[in-house]
Order: structure tokens, then sequence, then C-alpha cells
């Protein structure tokens, strides 16, 4: 059977080996000659483009300089116009120094060009280069529509007239003596530069094809080295490939993110907004029903007294704007965990009034879990800096988990706050009479997707983000359980500062929600 294994494994080696290495060979070709080096082609291309632009701009801004001379009367008109012809004339650029400028007017007759002198005083409405295109004609209709812009056609090269090949120009117009100057750059050029580049990258992708068959080789040679090793082998790639499909997770959790909260957001934005909306409408409408009890006596509204009513609908609002503010919460926090991205932590934190807010949002997940609830707040707590609504979120989802954890509705859960003055820490502990866990699940708990709820809709996110959050506030949190007995959940969040002094406005004592 041994042997039969072993054959098994050897027939199929050189496929499982040799498929990636092509296959990352084909990716690495084609990315290289379909992905990179045309976008080096196309990026070269425009800052060649940019290139030629800057220099006729600096062009432009040379005959400016002479124009202005003419104009704080140093020199002539006439002789600021020769001057700056000649000024043009002499300048050379490029890596033989043969690349010009030219100036012709919006006739156009050609005023200055260093290697076509020829051409110069006369009329070039009609000079067309081989395909036909009146190009002194195009960089007048240019320079007239916009001002400045590039112009493609053929034209001899550089100083060889029997040579002619494609050019790319920049042309600009120079209003006060109606000119238009001028230069660009050849087209083959570029693409010389472009083939020396793609012989280089060339020769450095063909090292590296030979270096990745070299470690191949070597890799195939590894590669039926014993059973040992093939075991070995397997569980590494078994732990890569969950490592793989934890990461496939997360990936997939931020697209599905956005998309959801989109579809969320919207319908609580909305919430958000009436809500105050019917506050105040409520608010108008509170004197006049006064009013009208006060004159016929109290009355119902559906099945309740307007009374009772009048009470109860200001608590109504303020738990749909909670639970709306919390929903939004939710959703962006679950996107900061997709993408990883710090909260901003700056806000001093009332730990007992974050905790009884968290309390109220889950009241009634709590009554229906158990009849024995209790939470004692510590008095004069200091605050913590951090950001109130993330450590709402961990308190909830801690909240939500004690309560899921019970089996029957006698079992209790103890919610109490205090400051740990061996640490300086202020300290939230809840703790749940519930079904409790073994030392493996306990292990586990904090990772992302695991859940022991998955037939209930369980996702395993809920820990993960909240040890996230705590280690964005710099504070712990821990667990301790006895399987059947309960567990112990506890996070601790450091002082503020050691100047900051208490809030007096803490709740006090202990408040019992049956």
């Amino acid at each position: 059977m041994r042997k039969g294994s072993e054959k098994r494994y050897f027939e199929a080696l050189p496929f499982k080996i040799i498929f990636p290495v092509v296959l990352t060979v084909v990716l690495f070709v084609t990315t290289l000659f379909f992905l990179i080096l045309p976008r080096m082609e196309s990026s070269m291309m425009a800052l060649k483009r940019e290139t030629i632009r800057e220099l006729t701009e600096s062009a432009w801004s040379a005959v400016k300089a002479f124009e202005r001379k003419a104009e704080s009367g140093d020199i002539t008109v006439p002789e600021a116009r020769r001057q700056a012809i000649d000024h043009l004339r002499r300048l050379r650029y490029g890596p033989e120094s043969k690349d010009y400028y030219w100036i012709n007017d919006m006739h156009p007759r050609l005023i200055m060009h260093p290697y076509r002198p020829d051409l110069e005083g006369q009329d070039i409405s009609d000079y067309a280069d081989p395909n036909g295109k009146r190009l002194f004609v195009a960089f007048v209709e240019t320079v007239k529509k916009q001002g400045a812009g590039y112009v493609d056609y053929e034209w001899q090269w550089k100083d060889d007239p029997d040579r002619i090949v494609p050019k790319i120009s920049y042309v600009k117009g120079f209003e006060p003596w109606g000119w238009i100057i001028g230069t660009g750059i050849y087209i083959e050029d570029v693409r010389a530069e472009i083939a020396a580049l793609t012989r280089n990258v060339s020769l450095i992708s063909l090292g590296i094809l030979l270096l990745i068959s070299t470690l191949s080789g070597y890799i195939i040679w590894q590669g039926v080295k014993g059973e040992k090793e093939r075991l070995e082998t397997e569980a590494r790639s078994r732990l890569h490939r969950e490592q793989l499909f934890q990461a496939a997770k997360m990936a997939s959790l931020g697209t599905l993110v956005s998309g959801v909260a989109h579809e969320i957001n919207n319908p609580i934005m909305s919430v958000m907004l009436n809500a105050p909306i019917l506050r105040k409408a409520w608010a108008s409408a509170i004197p006049i029903l006064n009013d009208h009890c006060s004159r016929h006596g109290d009355f119902y509204v559906h099945n309740m007294s307007y009374c009772l009513l009048r009470d109860r609908v200001p608590v109504l609002l303020n738990h749909i704007e909670d639970g709306a503010a919390r929903v939004k919460s939710i959703v962006a926090d679950l996107k900061d965990f997709a993408r990883q991205q710090p909260a901003d932590l700056s806000e001093a934190v009332d730990i007992n009034r974050i905790t009884q807010k968290a309390v109220g949002l889950v009241d009634n997940l709590i009554k229906k879990s158990t009849i024995d609830f209790s939470a004692d707040y510590q008095p004069n707590l200091p605050s913590v800096k951090g950001n109130s609504q993330r450590i709402e979120q961990v308190i909830i989802n801690l909240l939500v988990n004690a309560c899921q954890a019970l089996p029957e509705k006698d079992r209790a859960i103890r919610l109490s706050t205090f400051r740990n003055t061996d640490e300086d820490t202020v300290v939230i502990e809840i703790r749940d009479q519930g079904s409790g866990m073994g030392e493996d699940l306990l292990q586990r708990v904090r990772d992302p997707f695991f859940t022991t709820k998955r037939e209930t809709g369980g996702t395993g996110l809920g820990l993960s983000i909240s040890e996230r959050i705590m280690e964005e506030h710099g504070g712990a949190m821990t667990f301790t359980s006895t399987p059947g007995k309960g567990t112990t959940a506890r996070i601790a969040f450091p002082v503020k500062s050691p100047n900051d002094s208490p809030h007096a406005e803490n709740s006090a004592g202990k408040a019992d929600h049956e």
C-alpha cells in the first residue's frame, strides 16, 4: 500500500509543481509584454509630450522677454523681433543637439526655421506632408481654437531633408506679434528609447525566468525525497490553503460590506433625518393636546391613554434615534474592520454612561433571556480616551453573547464597572451563568469567522471586531470560563490621564434591571 501511495505521489508530482511554474511564467510574460511595457510606452510618450510643451513655453517666455524690452523702449520692435528670431534659431537640445524651434505667423508664412531657410518668408498655406496634411494650417487652426496644442504630422528628420518621419509638435501663439512658436519630437526617437528599454527589461526578465527555472528544478528534485517530507509538505499546504481561505473571506467581506452598507445606510439615514422632525411635530402638538386633555379629560390614542402616551413618545423617539445611530455605527465599524483603518480615538468617554446606554439598547434581549440581570456601576470613575460608539459596540456584543449563552431564563447575568488601581485601568466585567466553554473553544473565540452558532446565523465576527477595537484603544479583553458554570468577560481601558478629574456626573450605586 505504501509503494502504491509513493507511486501515485511521484506520478502527480511533476504536474503539481511544473504547472504552477509554467502558469507563473506565462502570467509573468503576459503581464510584462501586455501590461507593463505598453503602460511604460504610454507613460514615456506622455512624458515626451509634456517635455516639448515645457520647451515651447520656455521659448515663448524668451520671446516675451524681448517683447518687454521693446515695450520699455530699450530697443525697437523690429530689433526685438530680430533678436528673438536669432535667439530661437541658435537654440538646440536633445541627445545630438539637433532638436530645434521654428516660428511661423498666422497667415501662415514661415518666419524662421533653422533647417529650412529656403521656406522663410514664403506663404506656406499649401505646404503639406506626404499624407496631404497641411501642417502649418493645422498649427494656425490649433492656436486659433485653443491658444496652444499638439499637432501630429510627418516632417524631415532633423537636418536630413531626404528622410521623412512621423512627428508630434507643440505650438503656442504669441499674440502681440502674431507668431506661432513650436517644437516637436520624432516618434522614432521615442520608439528607439522604448526598444532599448524593452531589450533591457527582456534581458532582466530572461534572467529572472532562468532563476525561476533553476529554483523550480531544485524544488522538483527536493519533492522526490521520501514519504515523510511528502506528509510534511501536505500539512504545510493544508495550513496555507486555510490561511488563503480566511484571507479570501476577509477580502470578500470588504466587497460585500460596501454594497450592504449602501443599502442599510439609505433607510437608516431617512430614519435619522425624520426622527427629529417627528420630535418637533410632537413637541408642537403637546400644548394643543394638553389643552384638550384639561378641558375634556384624558382620552385614548391607539389603546393608550394620552397621559401615558405623552411620557412614552419621547422615550420611543429616543430609542428610534439611538437605534438608527447604532446601526449606522455598526456598519461603519464593520467596514473599518474589513479595511483595517484606524478610528478617531480622541473622545473623553464616560464608561458608566456608555455602559448604561448599551444596556438600554439591548434591554429587550436581556428581558427575553433572563429574569436575573443586575448592573453595578462604581461611582466617580475617571474618563478614558477613545471612541464612545466603538466601546459601546464592544459592550453590546459581550451582552448579546452573554444572553445567547444562557440555556434557561433563571440563569443570571451580572454587569459591573470599577477601577483597577493596580493597573490604573477602568474595567467593565460581564459574568453569565451560561453553558461555559472549554479551553479549546476559549482559545479560538476571538478568531475571525470562528463561531459555535453557525446554524443560527452566527458569523464569528463579533469578538474579532471587539478585539480590534480594544487594541485600537490600548485596552485588553480577557475571558475566563468553566463548562457548565458560565463565562466572565472583562474589558479594561487605560485611564485617560493621571491628571484627569473624575466624572461627577457618573451614576452612583447599584442599578438593578429586572
